[in-house]
């Protein structure tokens, strides 16, 4: 199904970046470059977040996302327009991505037993201890961070009680003689406080969610001129 080339100097026409999906998809059927890279453009983002959700590696997804264009591109035909194309992309991707992980699981290292190791030598003796990795170390300081932030940002009264009850574990009567409160009151700021932690990180978390896997800029580009390429070729 190699398709033919337009002269290099003669540039591919853009399409309605608007334009509906069984529209779209019929070009795709019709092999029109442009309408391939309007595709890609259009559901890189969500294909790439699919496969990533299952290989957690970005180069990995990026390769199984290339694939699933291809399988796509190939089964155009079949798609049917009352269906959504998101959903039968998303589809595709998933497939592409389970296998390329099973296959990847085929391929790994088998870990010896105990009895097929030389004498003396122990089973765990080459996996690294329990300690962090230096990512999950600057993580983790993100994390202290983030939370320390948004304790400081809480009134004043709040936060000296929940530093007290959560961070230096005293009990309730204990935070209240040592704030000179009641009981009754020292229960209701860490229950306040606590509520207004939950709602700052969960504003914390959409919006990190909403740049998780950002997708925009030359990851997109190169995911569409790779399909587009492997397409002229004849994938």
């Amino acid at each position: 199904m190699t398709a033919a080339l337009q002269p290099a100097a003669h540039a591919v026409p853009k399409l309605d970046p608007r334009m509906p999906d069984a529209e779209l998809a019929h070009r795709v059927a019709n092999r029109e470059e442009a309408a391939i890279r309007l595709l890609t453009k259009r559901y890189n983002q969500s294909m790439f977040r699919t496969a990533r959700a299952i290989l957690r590696e970005d180069a990995e997804a990026e390769d199984a996302v290339q694939e699933a264009y291809m399988k796509a591109i190939r089964a155009i035909d079949q798609f049917r327009s009352d269906a959504k194309l998101s959903t039968w992309l998303i589809r595709i991707t998933v497939n592409e991505a389970i296998a390329k992980l099973r296959r990847a699981k085929r391929t790994a290292d088998v870990i010896p037993l105990a009895a097929d190791l030389p004498a003396g030598e122990h089973v765990y003796d080459n996996y690294e201890s329990d300690r962090p990795t230096p990512e999950e170390s600057a993580l983790r300081d993100e994390a202290r961070r983030l939370m320390e932030a948004r304790i400081d940002a809480l009134p004043e009264a709040f936060r000296a009680v929940f530093v007290l009850r959560a961070v230096e574990e005293l009990s309730v009567e204990e935070t209240s003689q040592a704030l000179d409160i009641p009981e009754a009151t020292v229960r209701t700021r860490f229950f306040r406080a606590r509520a207004l932690l939950r709602d700052a990180l969960a504003r914390e978390m959409d919006s990190a969610l909403e740049q998780a896997f950002h997708f925009a800029g030359a990851r997109c580009e190169r995911i569409t001129e790779a399909v587009v390429a492997r397409w002229r070729t004849g994938g």
